[in-house]
């Protein structure tokens, strides 16, 4: 196809067989354009060589074409850095930030400081992806104030009724419920929970309650002095279970609420002089990189970084458009290693 000129997204337009609107909102990833129209529109700006006019774009819209990315730090007295969870999905959220033309701003934050009121009152950004942001409950004020001041943002975590703004987060239930039928499966009857499993970490309690639900339908219980509360490091992880063997409490299995837990737990059971999974099994959550590489494998839960990070993108860019988004939750999956016998 030839066009005379400098190609316009009328050019598009006409040749797709649609209106400009609809070629702006595709060309901005917008999900109200359906993929196979937006696959036609894509095609047909490539093969006229179209190159969005971002400045152009971004002053009609009074929009910045950035967006911006929050880290926190863990609430650990070890200085702990990013969870290596959440840097799993740092790569999703680029490319869909560059497949549909945003830049992204990557800013680690405390979670002390005034972030809540920076970033969009700024023009910084036109919207923030949160990931982490400690206890859940000291958290939801801040979030409320961002719900009322009509900032456009989406978070990584449970999504579940009543939350301020959109969540989008995993299936922690049925991850919980799927490690507790598989310890089972493998004999195990005295499962330990190490993990902070109230309403400070929804994430956490679901996970817990998954495991509950399984024990239940075997006919037991979930025992309280089985359950030991930590955050996600290692430290964590290897001080909670040091507590729980010297506890006395007896106990073949270790369901940790992330993989850091759990490999912390390891040590601490290797120290005590007990073989995993021989003595006790041990499963994890998350499926970081080092899961796979520990002596055993750590059995975990696997959470799809990828969709998530796409799925956090296209929530946000429908916010900002005005369009309709809502929390959503996507599937875990269940990872066998050597670490429970698998």
């Amino acid at each position: 196809m030839t066009i005379k000129g400098k190609p316009t997204s009328l050019d598009i337009a006409h040749l797709a067989g649609v209106s400009q609107p609809t070629v702006s909102r595709a060309l901005r990833g917008s999900p109200m354009v359906s993929p196979e129209t937006r696959r036609r529109i894509l095609a047909i700006a490539r093969e006229l060589n179209y190159k969005v006019d971002k400045n152009a774009s971004n002053l009609r819209c009074q929009q910045s074409g950035t967006l911006a990315l929050l880290f926190f730090e863990e609430p650990a007295p070890d200085d702990a850095s990013i969870n290596p969870f959440f840097l799993s999905m740092l790569g999703s959220i680029t490319r869909a930030c560059a497949q549909r033309g945003f830049d992204l701003l990557i800013s680690f934050q405390q979670l002390s400081s005034d972030w809540h009121a920076d970033y969009e009152d700024s023009h910084k950004a036109d919207g923030i992806i949160l990931l982490g942001y400690g206890d859940y409950l000291e958290a939801r004020t801040r979030l409320q104030q961002l719900v009322e001041q009509g900032t456009r943002f989406v978070r990584w975590g449970a999504a579940l009724p009543g939350q301020p703004g959109v969540s989008i987060g995993c299936d922690n239930y049925q991850g919980g419920l799927d490690v507790g039928h598989h310890l089972l499966a493998r004999g195990c009857r005295r499962i330990a929970f190490l993990g902070d499993a109230s309403e400070h970490y929804p994430e956490f309690q679901e996970r817990y309650r998954g495991l509950a639900a399984a024990l239940t339908a075997a006919g037991l219980a979930a025992d309280p002095d089985l359950q030991v509360d930590a955050v996600t490091t290692e430290q964590a992880g290897f001080e909670a279970a040091t507590a729980l063997l010297q506890g006395g409490a007896e106990f073949d299995a270790v369901f940790a609420a992330s993989d850091l837990i759990a490999i912390g737990a390891m040590k601490a059971l290797h120290e005590h002089g007990l073989r995993v999974p021989e003595d006790v099994a041990v499963a994890g959550f998350d499926d970081i990189p080092l899961a796979s590489f520990v002596t055993p494998g750590l059995t975990t839960v696997q959470q799809d970084t990828r969709q998530a990070g796409t799925i956090l993108v296209e929530s946000l860019l429908a916010l900002i458009a005005g369009e309709a988004a809502g929390s959503r939750t996507i599937p875990a999956r269940l990872v066998l290693r050597g670490s429970t016998g698998a």
